[in-house]
């Protein structure tokens, strides 16, 4: 995103692969599963997206008030779903994460952030990573192995809930990577 190349290549693979992961969940026959894997899909793909390093492809400036928009609208259906299911309030925060990267990269034209532009609004910044360390902690703890499935009977890779846990926790880790270097 906006160091060296090669970690952010790595970066970009990391969160395309959760992104299409996150699509193949959304096939779930569970319906809360599905709608949880659309809005992580859109969060590993915008990820990907963000990371490509700015050496490699520089966006145009609509870019940045486009993924703020479309990341706007992500918060704003995740603020609406937390009234049933707290989880919910992850995606909010990790949306409205995206909206705050796309405003600081929207401010300092024809540079990502980090590469001599104001990197954003520190406070923020550190609240941010505050709360995604503690995110990728706490994930990583619940990615502890699930017991067998209640009688015995097989479950689709693409309804595993270790999967999942681990989809979130690599792009917890990502969105850390991502804030560190704003």
């Amino acid at each position: 995103m906006h160091g060296p190349a090669s970690p952010g290549w790595l970066l970009v693979a990391l969160c395309a692969a959760t992104g299409a992961y996150c699509l193949l969940r959304m096939r779930s026959a569970v319906e809360e599963q599905r709608r949880a894997a659309g809005g992580e899909a859109l969060m590993g793909f915008g990820m990907a997206a963000m990371a490509v390093p700015a050496a490699a492809f520089s966006p145009p400036t609509w870019a940045w008030p486009g993924y703020a928009a479309v990341f706007g609208a992500a918060a704003l259906r995740a603020l609406w779903a937390a009234r049933t299911n707290a989880h919910h309030l992850h995606h909010l925060v990790g949306a409205s994460a995206m909206v705050y990267m796309a405003v600081v990269m929207a401010a300092t034209p024809g540079h990502h952030a980090g590469h001599g532009g104001s990197g954003g609004v520190p406070l923020v910044t550190g609240v941010l990573l505050l709360y995604f360390t503690g995110f990728v902690l706490l994930a990583g703890v619940r990615l502890m192995p699930v017991g067998a499935t209640a009688g015995g009977g097989s479950v689709g890779w693409g309804d595993r809930p270790e999967l999942a846990r681990a989809c979130r926790l690599s792009m917890g880790i990502a969105m850390v990577a991502m804030l560190i270097t704003l």
